[in-house]
């Protein structure tokens, strides 16, 4: 029996997916992408080292931030630039604003409609309205944040090498603290929400890969940890993990150790969710304790209760948070390679670069996590499918594609 489904709507960017099940068997289960191949690490060549956190983050309209922080972060290691604790603690808002933004529009917007099986985004609207208003207003918070720090919503102007050339006035700092309880509200209905949902049953255990720091729910700084708790530090773990090319796809596996991995919203709280804040951890314990969950279609909980959790930090931050003008941090420009890492909305991403003594880019390589995903997505898939053999077509197609939208893939980050 083949399972052909054309085009996958509600994620970014363009997929299909073909599938193949014979006496019970899975023979096939493949994501394509159908997004041609953009090249920007070759457009990199030859730029100079502060092009490249301008240039990476148009990859993706969705989660900018994510690629300029962590083109900006390599940068400075190979500098050897250490910046200032007010520059990290803005960098942390402008993550936090992305995880909000990101997650907030995909969870209502692309992984709703799949619950109540509809195709037609405007009928859950209808049926709805409440929720699909708690979203937007959780995006339009994120945008602000990053308004307020950055300097405009999806690019960000301010955020540089060395640390920020404009940084918020104290009255910006205060209008976002007056936001934030109506936000932490909003987030907490809609967590709540997303609680109550009917999740397929499904288990497939799975290796976990994210940031890791001892005192915090890492998404801006730290080492790069596994489920069995084995830390390295981001250049340890590039140098070992591996991208795989595949005859005639547009974008590429990643393995570690010969084996697919997954990042993301449920590998973080699978990893770290003991340091998730008060109401997050709340939230997920009470469904799910303290033990794993091997269930993918859980990344839409598990993206719901980030929600929470960045709202409650963005509080933390902002109550401690004194912005004041930075003097410019002096450097030399020199040859040498760099390395960093940041969790995007996805999941880990990793920007590699290196640089001539004149501070020209000689090699970049650009990692993204749904290229982190995808293998395991698709060992997710074979092993789903049987379950779906005396299912209806529309009802295999149907949890196919919600399955695969439980992972929030971003193909244009995937074929950068």
């Amino acid at each position: 029996m083949k399972i052909q489904i054309n085009h996958l709507a509600k994620m970014e960017g363009h997929a299909s997916f073909i599938g193949a099940l014979e006496n019970g068997d899975v023979t096939q289960a493949k994501i394509i992408t159908e997004e041609g191949v953009r090249l920007i690490e070759g457009c990199l060549k030859g730029k100079s080292l502060f092009d490249a956190h301008v240039i990476t983050m148009r990859i993706c309209g969705i989660c900018p931030i994510v690629h300029n922080l962590a083109a900006i972060k390599a940068m400075e290691n190979i500098l050897e630039i250490k910046v200032s604790p007010q520059t990290i603690q803005l960098r942390k808002l402008m993550e936090l604003a992305q995880l909000i933004h990101s997650h907030a529009m995909h969870l209502f917007f692309m992984s709703l409609p799949d619950f109540f099986n509809y195709d037609d985004t405007r009928l859950l609207l209808k049926k709805y309205p409440q929720e699909a208003q708690l979203a937007i207003r959780l995006r339009d918070f994120g945008n602000l944040i990053n308004e307020a720090v950055g300097g405009r919503a999806i690019h960000p102007l301010n955020n540089w090498i060395g640390g920020f050339k404009v940084t918020p006035e104290k009255k910006e700092i205060e209008n976002l603290k007056l936001k934030i309880e109506d936000a932490l509200k909003d987030a907490l209905n809609l967590a709540r929400f997303f609680s109550k949902l009917k999740y397929p049953k499904f288990e497939r255990k799975t290796e976990y890969i994210t940031l890791s720091d001892m005192d915090e729910y890492a998404i801006y700084n730290g080492k790069v940890m596994n489920s069995d708790g084995f830390e390295y530090q981001p250049m340890n773990f590039y140098q070992k993990m591996q991208e795989v090319e595949e005859k005639g796809a547009m974008a590429k596996r990643a393995v570690w150790f010969d084996a697919h991995y997954m990042v993301g919203a449920l590998a973080r709280i699978n990893n770290h969710g003991h340091q998730l804040n008060k109401e997050a951890k709340k939230l997920w314990s009470k469904i799910h304790g303290k033990k794993k969950v091997y269930n993918s279609f859980y990344n839409v909980l598990a993206q719901a209760v980030e929600v929470v959790h960045c709202v409650e930090e963005v509080e933390k931050i902002t109550q401690d948070l004194k912005s004041k003008t930075e003097e410019s941090k002096k450097y030399k420009i020199k040859a040498g390679k760099g390395v960093a890492a940041v969790e995007a909305p996805r999941g880990v991403l990793l920007h590699y670069y290196e640089v001539n003594r004149l501070g020209r880019i000689v090699r970049a390589d650009i990692i993204t996590p749904t290229v982190m995903f995808l293998g395991n997505l698709e060992d997710d898939l074979a092993v789903y499918l049987p379950q779906t053999s005396k299912m209806s077509v529309d009802e295999r197609r149907h949890k196919i594609k919600m399955l695969i939208r439980a992972y929030d893939p971003c193909i244009s980050c995937a074929t950068h």
